[in-house]
């Protein structure tokens, strides 16, 4: 037999024998996506995905300092309980934190994670462009687009890499793998983009808990109409390296609008644009 043949021979038995594992990994791991019901490939155990990110906040907390604009961070607050109450997630630890620092950032890690960076607050304006970004940041975290993304980088390191993932939790530095898969530039290296998909999820739920939890919608696309040309020189604000601002996306938010507004038009209590920010 020539060794072409036997290497063809090899290697189609080493498929044969990795396709009954990946299936029964995609089977353990299929989920829909709230709102669009996108499937999704989440091989990420969810109970150590919100431990990890309560263990990754608490550290970035310890790395940051959190702001001493005392009536920004109240609203902070308030603007993210709002938003908590219409998640539907009772299970997770909320929490909503102000950090001292220019970037033009936010974030929001599993369980309920929140940051909001003081650097994004001017081109939030008031109350309902902080719940644009907010509602955006939690969409991601209930859509599991960081577990989403993490699992996609593991099955790439094959099967086995995936199955100690998922039975022993075999991941190196577990802090950093979850901040980077959530956009979080804490010194752990380059950040994961999310996708198209991903993107238009979050839009899509965001706008509808932020209507939901009473802030007008329309201040959606505005917002991202406003944040796609904050940029200082020829540098890119850290927000967008991770969650692209285009005309493209603003008027999708737009057509979002209609069905954005019944909820809006439902909501216990209508806040309108809210109060504006102490900047």
């Amino acid at each position: 037999m020539s060794r072409s043949r036997i290497i063809e021979l090899s290697r189609r038995h080493f498929l044969a024998g990795l396709l009954p594992a990946w299936l029964g990994l995609q089977a353990c791991g299929c989920r829909s996506a709230p709102v669009t019901g996108r499937k999704q490939l989440v091989v990420v155990p969810e109970g150590k995905e919100l431990a990890l990110g309560a263990e990754a906040f608490q550290q970035t907390l310890s790395e940051s300092k959190r702001s001493e604009n005392g009536a920004a961070a109240e609203i902070v607050r308030r603007v993210g309980q709002r938003i908590a109450d219409v998640a539907q997630r009772n299970d997770y630890q909320w929490e909503f934190e102000l950090i001292a620092s220019p970037e033009q950032n936010a974030f929001c890690l599993p369980g309920g994670k929140v940051a909001v960076y003081e650097g994004i607050l001017p081109v939030c304006q008031n109350e309902a462009g902080l719940a644009v970004v907010m509602s955006h940041e939690v969409a991601h975290a209930l859509a599991r687009h960081g577990g989403e993304r993490m699992s996609q980088n593991f099955a790439v390191e094959g099967v086995r890499q995936v199955t100690d993932l998922v039975t022993k939790w075999k991941v190196p530095d577990k802090n950093a793998a979850i901040l980077r898969a959530y956009g979080v530039a804490s010194n752990v290296g380059f950040l994961l983009p999310y996708s198209r998909k991903q993107e238009a999820e979050a839009d899509h739920i965001g706008i509808l808990m932020m209507a939901q939890a009473g802030y007008d919608p329309a201040a959606a696309p505005d917002f991202w109409t406003r944040f796609g040309s904050a940029k200082s020189g020829d540098s890119t604000p850290e927000f967008l390296s991770t969650h692209p601002s285009d005309a493209r996306r603003a008027e999708n938010l737009q057509k979002l609008i209609p069905e954005a507004g019944q909820h809006y038009t439902q909501a216990a209590q209508k806040f309108g644009a809210g109060e504006s920010l102490p900047i």
